[in-house]
């Protein structure tokens, strides 16, 4: 009796059961993740806290290799702010008389100055925070926000070492040592807090389009104008109770002025509590909520796209 070979249908015959799992499944499955997808919003916090050593580290390492090649090395960090002040004092405080009733204005001046460039200095780094290190976001997998917190801290240790070079200034032109001092701390937490959600900010908008980079220093030089570094907010303010109301308002505001005249009122004794705006501390508290949180989630909604195109 003959026997019948029943040979197996055709690979393109099988069943859909007999089909391998799609990638998509296949990857679940095992537990395997989108490269570069967006972890959720206190997962990122975490990855950001457990990332803070490389943060601190890349600060400093930034901030050594910054003079590097110049043959002061690190004594421009002092050099270049002190350098500003006396192209200032000169512009302002003599062709244009701004220190006229202003007491201590050398040492009012100079806060204003290293305080401004704090400031200043944070944003146009955060602007190339993302552009400037596409290496970095490309080879390796870790929180992007690190990049723009760690340049403000870098300019947050920048301040730091020029404070040296403003206690003996504020020393040198009489300025007593006072308990007041202690209230530098705590302004500048704030400030910190703020510029490094600026930073952030400015990180995502010049990541999609570079030419932010090109438009930030004619931002920052108007910002700078009307933020009382070389001249006082309160006699201006004094002296112009004409101006519109909401014209006193947006100067008094100004996020810059608040930490400037903050750290002044905390190392100047004669700058008083009555040149301060109201609500001071609340609204040195405000601003760094509201751009250190707010930046932090604008930075993350855009955390898949850095890197990319």
């Amino acid at each position: 009796m003959s026997q019948v070979l029943h040979t197996p249908p055709p690979a393109s015959a099988q069943t859909p059961a007999a089909l391998p799992d799609d990638p998509a499944a296949l990857a679940a499955r095992h537990g395997l993740t989108i490269s570069g997808a967006r972890p959720s919003l206190p997962a990122y916090v975490r990855q950001l806290w457990a990332r803070r050593h490389f943060i601190t580290a890349f600060a400093t390492a930034k901030l050594t290799a910054q003079y590097s090649q110049a043959k002061l090395g690190q004594v421009w960090q002092v050099a270049t702010p002190l350098l500003n002040a006396a192209v200032y004092y000169f512009v302002f405080g003599v062709l244009m008389g701004t220190s006229r009733g202003v007491p201590d204005y050398v040492p009012f001046l100079v806060t204003g100055v290293f305080v401004w460039t704090f400031t200043q200095s944070s944003i146009m780094a955060g602007t190339r925070a993302i552009s400037g290190s596409l290496g970095l976001v490309r080879a390796l997998h870790f929180p992007r926000a690190a990049l723009p917190v760690s340049y403000a801290l870098q300019q947050l240790q920048q301040l730091l070492f020029s404070m040296a070079a403003l206690i003996v200034i504020l020393l040198c032109f009489g300025v007593p040592v006072s308990a007041s001092w202690l209230l530098a701390a705590p302004a500048l937490a704030l400030q910190f807090t703020f510029n490094a959600g600026v930073a952030m900010i400015v990180a995502r908008l010049g990541a999609k389009t570079p030419d932010i980079a090109q438009l930030m220093p004619f931002v920052l030089r108007t910002w700078m104008y009307v933020s009382g570094v070389m001249w006082s907010i309160d006699r201006v303010l004094s002296a112009h109770q004409d101006m519109p109301h909401a014209v006193l308002v947006a100067l008094e505001c100004n996020p810059a002025a608040v930490y400037i005249d903050l750290m002044r009122f905390a190392l100047i004794d004669t700058f008083h509590a009555s040149q301060l705006p109201h609500h001071v501390w609340a609204l040195a508290v405000g601003w760094a909520l509201l751009a250190g949180i707010g930046g932090f989630i604008y930075f993350w909604k855009a955390e898949e796209t850095y890197g990319r195109g």
